[in-house]
């Protein structure tokens, strides 16, 4: 089975890269108008805890596989008092502003207690994944500077900590009082760390603050209304950035958070039901996974896609939306329900999106562009240190409020991906390393990856992190790893390894289980001699023999 098509680098045009015009120039202004005010004096504890008290009498979560508190949900009285006393808990043990907590928890109510308690005691909540081999835990736990590790019934044992550990299932956490505690943030202080692959072989921590935040979050209520009435889908694992909406936007307006059970983002029939017993109006999907959803209501009663009717508007991002995407969802969904589609893009560096497209409720289309900025964030497309006119492409790069701080402990590397713009000089922007062009209507049109990274099924993956890990075991003498897509579903990691003749397959594997996530271990590992080059002396990719269709870890 070769390739549908490339998950990569698209390539650049074959004439002379026409740079921009000053009328080109002036219309790229006119694009990027998005200054919009915001209340960027506050801190998302602030925000937070003004509808907590006008609406403390409504559902605030509903979270009803978990059983440790003996109820399905909580009402925003509830979930404020349980919050408060954790966060008098963690002020206590010394966390406060530039503190960062990790949390080590399944979605639960013990997750958003955890997260809104960290917040309210002034820290930055760090999420690690449960399934995270222990190496990977430690260093993550290590290289944040965690001195408090927050923990549930099922987690407590999955890591030793020399640190405090807070089981957030035990109820001697919840005897503290209950008041609101004093804010002692600044819009400028850290809001959250999210680790994303890097390619040096270890994970970098990215470094958002409460201003970033609060201005993405303020975005998409402007764009989006939601009020007492809606109920958004907590499904995305909350290491993952896209979480953060999810965590948070229902807390700004009263509305409700329900969790998916865990590890239901996988189940299609799972995420029908929740839908349906909870009335969901507002969720989000990774493209990939939107299309194995899609596949599941393909062929089923009308009933099955009339159980979805709530929805108002299912998100995309994490991966391409494709216009197959699109077409099926219109044709699936849609149609029958009148739920719309938006397609998202931005990186974990830039506060999870900073751009959005409204998809056609009709297929007559040809591309799903990455849409317009949003507000206080300004792209532009830039190749050789110049803007790139109108339907040329570059590289995408960002600007504006939702800029992360930068990396934690890695200032190096800040300073080589948050970079002064070349084509406007005074100002700080991201390099995404994406390929992108401008649109004549103001859209922006995606066209792949400059590098070696990559997104399955939404989880940001630097396949330079793989090859490192793998380059680490002995017989082993270098190593290429590349992702093959055969179709929208069918996405696979491929290790080329260059080893001895003995050397044991399953023992690589065990060895990678231990120091990768899942997600990250090679579908496919293929011996072979000698790893082809260009004439440059770089990897030649597109060398590399065709795998055997053998598929398993």
């Amino acid at each position: 089975m070769r390739p549908v098509g490339p998950i990569r680098l698209m390539p650049m045009a074959a004439h002379p890269p026409r740079v921009a015009t000053a009328a080109d120039l002036a219309r790229i202004a006119q694009f990027n108008r998005t200054e919009t005010p915001f209340p960027d004096n506050v801190t998302l504890q602030a925000l937070i805890e003004a509808q907590l008290d006008r609406h403390f009498d409504r559902t605030a979560v509903i979270c009803d596989h978990d059983s440790v508190l003996g109820v399905p949900s909580l009402t925003y009285a509830q979930l404020n008092g349980k919050v408060n006393q954790l966060a008098h808990v963690l002020r206590a043990a010394g966390v406060g502003p530039g503190h960062i907590v990790a949390l080590l928890v399944e979605r639960s109510f013990a997750m958003i207690v955890g997260i809104l308690g960290i917040l309210k005691a002034g820290g930055a909540y760090l999420p690690i994944s449960p399934d995270n081999p222990p190496d990977r835990i430690s260093y993550l736990l290590k290289d944040g500077g965690v001195t408090v590790l927050l923990v549930q019934n099922k987690t407590a044992d999955r890591i030793a900590f020399r640190g405090r550990i807070i089981n957030l299932d035990d109820p001697d956490v919840y005897r503290a009082s209950t008041a609101n505690p004093a804010i002692v943030n600044t819009p400028r202080d850290l809001a959250y760390v999210i680790y994303t692959s890097g390619s040096t072989g270890k994970p970098k921590g990215v470094m958002i603050e409460h201003r970033s935040l609060v201005n993405r979050l303020h975005w998409m209520q402007h764009a989006y209304p939601i009020d007492h009435r809606d109920v958004i889908l907590q499904k995305t694992p909350y290491y993952f950035d896209v979480s953060v909406w999810e965590l948070f936007w229902w807390a700004l307006q009263g509305a409700t958070l329900c969790f998916l059970v865990p590890g239901g983002e996988r189940n299609p029939l799972a995420i029908v039901e929740t839908i349906d017993t909870h009335h969901v109006s507002v969720m989000h999907f990774v493209p990939s996974m939107l299309n194995v959803f899609l596949e599941y209501l393909d062929g089923k009663p009308a009933g099955v896609v009339n159980r979805l009717a709530s929805v108002r508007r299912v998100f995309a991002s994490g991966e391409a939306l494709t216009p197959s995407h699109v077409r099926k969802f219109n044709d699936i969904w849609g149609s029958k329900t009148g739920t719309r589609l938006t397609n998202l893009y931005g990186p974990t560096e830039a506060t999870v999106d900073v751009s959005y497209f409204d998809c056609p409720p009709h297929n007559d289309f040809d591309i799903i562009p990455i849409g317009r900025p949003i507000h206080n964030i300004t792209l532009s497309i830039i190749r050789d240190g110049r803007s790139m006119a109108i339907g040329e492409p570059g590289e995408l790069c960002i600007a504006g409020i939702g800029l992360a701080r930068g990396y934690l402990n890695n200032a190096a590397l800040t300073d080589e991906k948050f970079t002064d713009n070349p084509a406007n000089p005074g100002e700080r922007v991201y390099r995404t390393g994406d390929i992108a062009r401008w649109l004549p209507d103001g859209n922006i049109e995606y066209l792949g990856r400059e590098d070696h990274q990559v997104k399955i099924r939404g989880l940001r993956i630097e396949l330079g992190e793989i090859e490192n890990t793998i380059r680490e075991y002995p017989g082993i003498s270098d190593c290429v790893a590349v992702v093959k897509q055969y179709s929208d579903t069918i996405i696979l990691i491929v290790a080329y390894v260059v080893c001895k003749s003995d050397l044991e397959m399953a023992g690589l594997k065990h060895f990678l289980k231990q120091h990768l996530p899942d997600y990250m271990i090679p579908n496919r590992f293929e011996r072979i001699d000698a790893i082809p080059v260009t004439p440059s002396g770089k990897a030649d990719r597109k060398a590399l023999p065709e795998p055997l269709m053998r598929v398993g870890r």
